[in-house]
């Protein structure tokens, strides 16, 4: 998600059956109904028992339509967990704007930490989606930019940012200590070949069947760059040893994780400071991760 969003349009269920009659009519009679996790930069029903019809809720999410479309057929074959299955591309009309995607649906629960009885496990099942991800040909994949907020490039794009959320949280958390966290994020760049990321790497894009990763959701901010944006899930859900069992299987520098707690920085840091538009529970998550991160750039020197 971006710093700050457009005000979202109205998208209802009275809206999703009057694209769907007049778009995809031989699928007008099947029962439409939100999905429990439909999410903020899209909203996500149910279109009968098989597919999800997913709208992009603002001008900048609408970008990412066409890219799923086009890529996650290409990249679902060569990973190891299921992805999202485009099925059918919507077009503007009853008016909605921008288009639109119906999707085969995916059954799963999101990946809240209480829901994982083997948190080691998820960390490396999840560190061996991501490393099959960064093995797939990225040539003519997306590079970063508005499309997806510029995952995949430096988190320096959001320098202004962070320094502002630094300024109003003197006094309240240790700035000395974020600063050289976020000092250290820009120190160095992506030196190899772009790879691919997801770029949204949370635990309500991360499905458990059983308790165990089972499908990995949500690309609309994917893209080739570098994969430093993807390690913020190593703060924000993993822990202790199953964040050291995530660290070992990626294989990744030491430069490359201190840009993941660079990223994983100013996103907490605009939540606590009141820029990123947070609902109280997300602040609340915003602040463990800081502590998580900082105590993280603590040991690593």
């Amino acid at each position: 998600m971006p710093g700050l969003a457009d005000e979202p349009i109205e998208i209802d269920i009275p809206l999703v059956r009057r694209l769907i009659a007049a778009q995809f009519p031989r699928w007008a009679d099947l029962p439409v109904r939100p999905v429990a996790h439909g999410g903020w930069d899209n909203r996500t029903f149910h279109l009968g028992d098989q597919m999800t019809v997913r709208l992009p809720s603002a001008a900048q999410y609408a970008l990412q339509v066409e890219k799923e479309q086009r890529w996650l057929p290409k990249l679902a074959p060569q990973l190891p967990l299921p992805i999202p299955t485009p099925l059918a591309l919507g077009g503007p009309g009853e008016g909605f704007p921008w288009r639109w995607s119906v999707y085969q649906w995916i059954e799963g629960d999101p990946a809240r930490k209480e829901r994982i009885p083997d948190l080691n496990e998820f960390a490396g099942t999840l560190a061996g989606f991501l490393n099959a991800l960064r093995r797939i040909d990225a040539e003519g994949g997306p590079a970063p930019g508005p499309h997806n907020f510029f995952r995949g490039a430096s988190p320096a794009v959001y320098d202004d940012e962070t320094r502002r959320a630094l300024d109003l949280l003197k006094g309240r958390i240790d700035t000395a200590a974020a600063t050289e966290v976020w000092e250290r994020a820009l120190a160095s760049q992506w030196e190899q070949a772009p790879v691919w990321f997801h770029g949204d790497v949370a635990w309500g894009n991360l499905l458990l069947h059983d308790g165990r990763l089972s499908a990995v959701i949500d690309f609309g901010t994917s893209g080739v760059g570098d994969p430093a944006c993807d390690l913020a899930i190593a703060w924000t859900l993993l822990e202790g040893e199953s964040r050291e069992v995530f660290r070992d299987a990626l294989s990744l520098d030491r430069d490359t994780w201190a840009r993941g707690r660079g990223w994983t920085l100013w996103k907490a840091l605009i939540l606590v400071a009141g820029i990123g538009g947070a609902v109280p529970a997300e602040v609340e998550k915003a602040w463990k991760t800081l502590d998580e991160v900082l105590a993280d750039h603590a040991r690593s020197g």
